[in-house]
Order: structure tokens, then sequence, then C-alpha cells
């Protein structure tokens, strides 16, 4: 028994794409977007093809996960017909994966990085507020 099962699968031809809306069992809490594009990429063999998971959506009270994903021949044309906002956080999510993995290998070191970054930052506002604080310290004269 597939884990996947698919409910609708449509051409749009109006806007060229294929629109693919997916149940998938057992993995309520567990699926992330980036996760559900590989199970779809190679389950409809889609390599090469622009994917993007519009909506992930759990059933209450089952394992299961619906989910809906715009499939493009071109990247240009996905961005003109989705939201910017739905690449965005899909390359965040990819960002942060890959700073995830390289987070494991020395996080330490990293910390240690951010600190020293933070401190000459923090004395340059330090510096930045005292000339203001002395002007405003001066006592204005009378025009008598």
């Amino acid at each position: 028994m597939s884990m996947i099962e698919i409910t609708r699968d449509v051409k749009n031809i109006l806007l060229a794409r294929r629109e693919i809306t997916c149940t998938f069992k057992g993995l309520a809490g567990k699926l992330k977007k980036l996760e559900a594009v590989d199970v779809v990429s190679k389950h409809f063999k889609l390599d090469g093809k622009v994917i993007v998971p519009i909506i992930l959506k759990n059933e209450t009270g089952r394992p299961m996960v619906s989910g809906t994903f715009y499939i493009y021949d071109d990247e240009k044309l996905a961005r003109q017909h989705v939201k910017l906002a739905i690449f965005e956080r899909q390359d965040k999510a990819k960002a942060g994966g890959e700073k995830a993995e390289e987070s494991k290998d020395a996080p330490a070191e990293k910390a240690d990085e951010k600190k020293a970054e933070d401190k000459p930052k923090k004395e340059e506002k330090k510096a930045e507020e005292k000339p203001k604080a002395e002007k405003k310290a001066e006592p204005k004269e009378d025009s008598k």
C-alpha cells in the first residue's frame, strides 16, 4: 500500500500548469513542504519541473495530510502566477535546512563569531548617542 494517494490530477491549460491534490497517509505532523515536494516529484517522475507546494492541510482526528501542488515547466511563469510570499517561504525553508546542517558541524564557532560582530556595533551606537546627549546638555542662551 502506498503512502500517497492521488485525489485530483488536472492539467490547467489556461495557466499552463498541472494541479495535483493528494493525500499522504500516516504522516500528519511529520511532513514538511520540502519533503512533500520530494515525494511528489519521485512519485510522478517530475525531474526538471518546478513544483510549488501551495498548501499542506492536516485532517482532524486522522493521521492524514492533504496537499495541493502546482507543477510548472518554467520557473519564470510560476513566479508570475503564484504569490511571491510562497516562493520566499520555500527559499527560506531551503536556506534554513542548509544552515541547520552547517550548525550541526560547528555551532560553538558560529556563536563566538556572532558575539564578536555584535560588540563593535553596540560600541558604534553608544558613540553616536553621546554627541546627541552633549548637544541637549548645553544651556540655551537668553536673548535679553
